[in-house]
């Protein structure tokens, strides 16, 4: 029985202004499960990223060949809704970004913005992504405390609930811990090892040893193009490329 398909990219290349930054990648990503990109900076892997979700539409001079399908329908076509689509494929960044405003409203702003729910419903919307994202227990009891007196591994995973509380079907991370301290790093590999099991995620890492720990399929990018990708296990011990081997085992990057 083959696997569910949730992101099927066909040729796509991507440029901003004249500068190629992806050279016609064609690929499947599952609809369950971690995809992690990893290669060394300037590679690409970021800018394939942020395509699964349109946020490059923002970039000015972007533009993208090829298709990107989602569950079958590209998201590059006329009639796509680029914000409908950032609700079914959403994103946390680098470094947090937790809103101005208290820890309850930083969740509740995405419910809020496309939903019409009870303030009862919108109190156990946000509970739920709060327990989603293994912060529940900590916050709890101070709820309307501003999100910025909350620690760095806090607020990140808060942007975790934030973009959970739209119950989206794919969710992708931006070199999520990348700023974070060791213990802080470990609780939000765990957190995208859980919604691995539910939902699409793709994390972007620099960190071959995070891959290592959380992705179940990585993709190795070198110069914009995409060199190699499967099973992380094979990738990481077995690589059918020189020079995914050569990157794995640290001799460049």
């Amino acid at each position: 029985m083959s696997e569910e398909v949730r992101f099927r990219l066909q040729q796509v290349s991507c440029f901003y202004g004249g500068t190629r930054a992806l050279h016609e990648v064609t690929m499947d990503i599952p609809a369950r499960g971690v995809t992690a990109f990893i290669g060394p900076s300037g590679c690409g892997k970021s800018t394939l990223l942020r395509s699964l979700n349109r946020m490059n539409d923002v970039v000015p001079g972007f533009a993208l060949t090829g298709r990107v399908l989602l569950d079958g329908q590209d998201i590059y076509s006329s009639r796509a809704d680029p914000v409908a689509l950032r609700r079914r494929v959403g994103m946390v960044f680098q470094r947090s970004n937790p809103f101005p405003s208290s820890i309850f409203d930083n969740v509740a702003y995405g419910p809020r913005l496309h939903e019409r729910l009870s303030p009862a419903q919108l109190a156990l919307r946000v509970e739920e992504a709060l327990r989603a994202a293994a912060l529940w227990d900590e916050v709890k009891d101070r709820l309307n405390l501003q999100a910025s007196m909350l620690s760095g591994g806090q607020q990140q995973r808060l942007c975790i609930a934030r973009a959970l509380a739209v119950r989206p079907e794919a969710l992708l991370f931006d070199e999520p811990a990348s700023a974070l301290d060791p213990l802080s790093t470990a609780r939000v590999e765990e957190l995208v090892l859980e919604l691995g099991r539910s939902l699409t995620v793709v994390i972007v890492t620099h960190n071959l040893q995070q891959a290592t720990r959380v992705a179940d399929r990585t993709a190795f990018f070198l110069l914009g193009r995409l060199v190699e990708y499967g099973p992380t296990v094979e990738l990481f011990t077995t690589p059918k490329d020189s020079q995914t081997e050569a990157y794995v085992s640290g001799r460049f990057g």
